[in-house]
């Protein structure tokens, strides 16, 4: 017999769920370039180091001294011709150079084209998120389905369903949020 405890416990994984999108959503908008330098655009890149993938933060100590510039600086000297053939092969976007101790990745200024691109990927990634979030609330709803066959009432499951939307809708206005926040940063001049 489902009861209230069955319809909390789906409410708390729906939510679990929509709350781990929107976490993967906000690491998806640190990767895209804005105008300004930022560490988190070399976040996942990896470089071939002894002949093992390694992820570039294990390899060197990254910063941006100031908003056009990211300086490497690699913990083994040996390690430059890696991470620069690591940062060619990514999409940055960019040329590293290197004086034998650091290299330098000059963040040059977008163009109105490149911040128009941006923008709609910043749109289509946002869009994947969403999905997502209405994936959770599909399942959450056909679970809700299956409650109501095992003996919940129809009274409770449409007051179920009524928060499971509005945990939607919330969910979905924050990554409108994000994104309204994220394409402000890429068009700042």
């Amino acid at each position: 017999m489902a009861d209230e405890a069955d319809v909390n416990a789906l409410f708390d994984e729906a939510r679990d769920s929509m709350d781990k999108t929107i976490e993967h959503f906000r690491k998806e908008l640190k990767k895209v370039r804005t105008g300004r330098a930022s560490t988190s655009l070399l976040d996942g890149l990896t470089a071939e180091y002894f002949g093992t993938s390694t992820p570039l933060n294990q390899l060197a100590t990254v910063a941006a001294p100031d908003p056009r510039m990211i300086v490497i600086s690699p913990f083994d000297k040996s390690a430059i011709s890696a991470i620069e053939k690591a940062i060619h092969a990514s999409d940055l976007g960019v040329s590293p150079s290197n004086d034998g101790k650091v290299i330098r990745l000059a963040i040059p200024p977008l163009t109105e084209e490149r911040r128009k691109n941006l923008v709609k990927q910043v749109k289509k990634i946002a869009e994947e998120h969403k999905v997502r979030i209405r994936d959770a609330r599909r399942d959450a709803l056909a679970l809700l389905k299956d409650l109501e066959d095992d003996g919940l009432s129809k009274d409770d499951r449409h007051r179920a369903e009524k928060r499971v939307q509005d945990l939607t809708d919330e969910h979905g206005k924050k990554v409108d949020e994000l994104t309204a926040q994220k394409e402000k940063e890429v068009l700042e001049v």
